[in-house]
């Protein structure tokens, strides 16, 4: 009994890799053991390694079993030996995912894939974000950086969610999120911080070292106040969330028009109705007359060239090269568009 338990100590303590050649070792060096033992009995390798397998498995079908005194001996040493091997192998598996997932849920694993879009600060706001990333795009992979002990549940709920923990003020954790290949950074205001202007403060050390380690990646920052963007003014910042600002001009408009907080809902977000995209400009599209007309007979609606929303005014004009169309329409349509595109 000590030897059992001394040997099981030591195959416990056997580094990962030695432990797994050692028993791949003594699988193959059993079935050719067996096999020369018994080739009549068991005819070929194939059958020996699938009587090897079973016994160290102690599954034991019984379809193949050692009728010599020498195989017989020699499968009771085996035996004793393979299922000890095994045993531990298996057990080593069984720990490698428990400690995948306890790293992954508290943010201890580097992100390696590329086009990914990174979200700094966790809260209410963040939480919406992530789901309405996964509603809009079905391969996008979101990273979530904050300084939480462990991933939030709805992080863990989804394998294209990913938590990185740290200070996001701090390198470290944008080198694990694999920033410089995201496509997207979105900053939010840390909802911990009770007064605007501290929460912009942080909002731009964010920002500044976002700018520096990836001023290609494109961000964007949500404002708590619109006289603090000035402070931004030497950031590589894309666009600008006003929060307060935002919340404020959507509840006049609702009271000034009803029902209006309804089309705006629909316009940012993919759950209902119909939903804001962006398309290319295409060859056969001269004017964005001939944008307009072509979209409108698919079912969408031709609305803005970037930033600038009086396409009907501008049917006649040519559309530049460098131009970046919005449509209005559903999901349907919007597929249907790209696919006519092709």
């Amino acid at each position: 009994m000590h030897f059992f338990l001394k040997l099981s100590l030591g195959l416990i303590r056997m580094k990962n890799v030695t432990l797994f050649i050692t028993t791949a070792v003594f699988i193959l060096l059993s079935t050719v053991i067996m096999y020369a033992l018994e080739p009549d009995n068991f005819e070929s390798l194939l059958n020996t390694f699938y009587f090897v397998m079973t016994t160290f498995t102690t599954v034991g079908y019984g379809d193949y079993s050692p009728i010599t005194i020498p195989a017989k001996i020699y499968s009771v040493f085996m035996f004793l030996i393979g299922i000890g091997l095994l045993g531990v192998v298996i057990g080593k598996i069984v720990d490698a995912f428990t400690i995948f997932r306890r790293m992954r849920e508290e943010g201890r694993l580097t992100y390696m894939n590329e086009n990914h879009v990174v979200i700094i600060g966790w809260g209410k706001k963040s939480e919406s974000a992530v789901k309405e990333i996964l509603d809009s795009d079905a391969e996008v992979e979101v990273i979530v950086i904050d300084a939480l002990p462990k991933a939030p549940e709805l992080l863990m709920s989804d394998n294209r969610l990913h938590y990185i923990q740290g200070d996001p003020a701090l390198e470290e954790p944008y080198a694990k999120a694999n920033l410089t290949s995201a496509s997207a950074v979105i900053i939010f205001a840390d909802d911990n911080i009770q007064e605007p202007s501290l929460k912009d403060a942080k909002s731009l050390l964010v920002s500044i070292t976002v700018s520096r380690l990836a001023p290609d990646v494109h961000t964007t920052v949500e404002v708590m106040t619109e006289k603090n963007i000035s402070n931004f003014s030497h950031v590589q910042v894309d666009e600008f969330i006003l929060s307060q600002e935002t919340i404020s001009r959507l509840a006049v408009r609702s009271a000034l028009y009803k029902g209006v907080s309804q089309v705006y809902s629909q316009l940012i977000s993919r759950a209902h109705g119909e939903d804001l995209y962006q398309i290319p400009k295409r060859k056969e599209w001269e004017t964005y007359n001939d944008a307009f007309q072509d979209l409108l007979a698919q079912g969408a609606t031709l609305i803005a060239d970037r930033n600038h929303l009086d396409i009907n005014r501008r049917l006649d004009e040519q559309i530049p090269d460098e131009a970046v169309l919005y449509i209005i329409c559903n999901r349907e349509t919007y597929e249907k568009v790209n696919a006519s595109a092709l």
